[in-house]
């Protein structure tokens, strides 16, 4: 199979489909890949480590699109890219389609197979393709929240870890899979007063086993979410519904009762975030406040660590564009059930149910799609 890795094209995107490590592992399982041309350079990744891994270095992505049996993508396609895509062609990348509608349209049009990162399962009904840029955007949460919460970015002024005779930050996370976790440890050892809230007991429980009274846990219902909020200095917010768009937990009247300066990171941007004045911004202007509070809403967070984030998530698909390139889409698809699940477009139908429930396009079963 020829695999095409454009260089992608979002605002401050530098992370890229495959490293060389990765190139070097399809070429040697009989598959042919096309690079574009420094489309790792940002990140060190240079078009000679490419060609020494067997890649053949392309100059446009136009040339990659036309030619390509599967093209592997990080971030989402824009509407550029979606209109490249040809009948039958393999995408491969984060989609988060439900709050988007213009480019499942796009999608739709093109007739092409679009799996996506994010809805990829595996046996522990986990989502292991979504999972390390979640570990990544939840400890960076802390990060771009500590910075927010700085005077010179609109913030209140507060260090997250305070110092001896001042109280620390209150830091709330709504939320506790892997973002929250990520983003909890990091406030942690940041020295925070952290509390995780999250609708799963058992959840809660191995939280409390394994941090003990240095986190505090609460279930998650209106009133704990807003009581929280509202005494909060920094509120991550990382809740996941897979495939479809996140709930709106935070509003516009808990923001009212919030202190002046207080930061709200919505890393649940990309399926349209948590909180109900949350718009996607960009690492270029990544903050902006409503009603006092900043807001931090950067669509494409684990880009701002675009090497770590880059290798971290080839280690993830690696195994999935073997399976792909290996035995072709239709029988990896028949052969894998959590590999099935990624699969949000094909061939003009809307196969995720989520999404075409959520953007009104009718249903087909990837199982239907396939057969």
């Amino acid at each position: 199979m020829l695999i095409g890795v454009p260089k992608e094209i979002k605002n401050h995107e530098y992370r890229i489909g495959m490293t060389p490590a990765g190139v070097r592992e399809v070429i040697a399982a009989g598959h042919e890949v096309m690079i574009q041309r420094d489309g790792g350079a940002a990140i060190g990744l240079t078009n000679e480590q490419y060609e020494a891994a067997g890649a053949k270095i392309i100059d446009t992505a136009e040339e990659i699109f036309a030619t390509a049996d599967m093209i592997v993508k990080v971030k989402e396609p824009q509407p550029n890219e979606c209109k490249m895509l040809r009948s039958g062609q393999l995408l491969f990348t984060y989609l988060h389609l439900a709050p988007d509608p213009e480019q499942t349209r796009l999608l739709v049009e093109s007739d092409a197979v679009a799996i996506a990162y994010e809805t990829v399962t595996d046996n522990h009904r986990g989502l292991p393709l979504l999972a390390p840029m979640s570990e990544v955007a939840g400890r960076m949460a802390i990060q771009a929240g500590a910075h927010s919460l700085e005077k010179a970015q609109g913030g209140l002024g507060t260090l997250l870890g305070g110092v001896p005779g001042v109280a620390p930050a209150k830091v709330v996370v709504i939320g506790g899979g892997v973002v929250g976790i990520n983003a909890a440890r990091m406030a942690m050892g940041l020295g925070a007063d952290v509390t995780v809230l999250d609708r799963s007991l058992p959840r809660l429980k191995q939280l409390d086993e394994l941090y003990g009274p240095q986190l505090k846990t609460l279930y998650s219902s209106a009133e704990s979410i807003e009581t929280e909020v509202v005494q909060a200095d920094l509120v991550v917010g990382a809740v996941l519904i897979p495939g479809a768009a996140a709930p709106k937990l935070v509003t516009r009247e808990h923001l009212k009762k919030m202190k002046n300066g207080s930061v709200l990171v919505d890393v649940a941007i990309d399926q349209g975030g948590c909180f109900e004045t949350s718009k996607a911004t960009t690492h270029q202007e990544p903050i902006y406040e409503v009603d006092g509070v900043i807001h931090y809403c950067v669509a494409n967070m684990p880009g701002g660590v675009a090497r770590t984030s880059t290798f971290a998530l080839t280690n993830a698909t690696l195994p999935f564009i073997l399976n792909l390139a290996n035995k072709g889409y239709q029988q990896a698809l028949k052969d894998d059930e959590h590999l099935r699940n990624g699969l949000n477009v094909h061939r003009g139908n809307v196969t995720y149910q989520a999404v075409a429930e959520g953007l009104g396009y009718p249903y087909q079963s990837a199982e239907e799609a396939i057969a």
